[in-house]
């Protein structure tokens, strides 16, 4: 994370809905396909790696979201220090991409997140997005990928009525404007 801008910072709230981008925060891609690629990664997380479609694991400081069959999304729940970044960027390394074991790629410019939080936040996704919300926004931990207003999103269910939205950085702004003009309207 070098010299990190972001393109928001800052947070809006309307009636029952907040949002705000979080950042900078550690977002890595792992792929892989072994079962010591799934057990290193475990070792150097202290998280085991979610194998079920559309699940996450987490800990008190990381999440790992499932994305395909081979591969995760790894993102940190707060600010992490740049001597902190680059020893578990360099662990996770060491383990994996040195060994041949798959593939560490640091996405954290890359992907801008947006917290959203409130009773209406399904709602409001809801009016631009075609995924089906219903068994969704009750199973904490759930993940999909998607289109909101014909953006590629990552949705990450956090937990009730708490929800962490990555979108690439090149839509970022387009994608807030959209919610914040959407909100006004929910």
């Amino acid at each position: 994370m070098l010299n990190y801008n972001s393109p928001i910072m800052e947070t809006k709230e309307y009636p029952d809905i907040k949002i705000s981008e979080v950042e900078p925060i550690l977002k890595i891609n792992l792929r892989g396909k072994n079962r010591d690629f799934v057990t290193k990664v475990g070792k150097e997380l202290s998280i085991i790696p979610p194998v079920d479609p559309n699940t996450s694991s987490s800990n008190e400081k990381l999440n790992l979201l499932w994305l395909s069959p081979d591969e995760w999304f790894l993102y940190s729940n707060n600010k992490i220090e740049l001597k902190d970044s680059n020893f578990l960027e360099d662990s996770l390394f060491n383990e994996i991409s040195k060994k041949k074991l798959g593939s560490v790629t640091n996405v954290s410019d890359h992907w801008v997140k947006i917290n959203l939080s409130g009773t209406k936040i399904f709602d409001l996704l809801s009016a631009g997005c075609p995924f089906n919300f219903s068994n969704f926004k009750n199973s904490k931990g759930a993940v999909t990928q998607t289109l909101v207003n014909h953006i590629d999103v990552i949705i990450h269910n956090k937990n009730t009525n708490e929800l962490n939205l990555f979108v690439r950085r090149s839509f970022s702004m387009h994608l807030w404007s959209w919610l914040n003009d959407s909100a006004r309207f929910i």
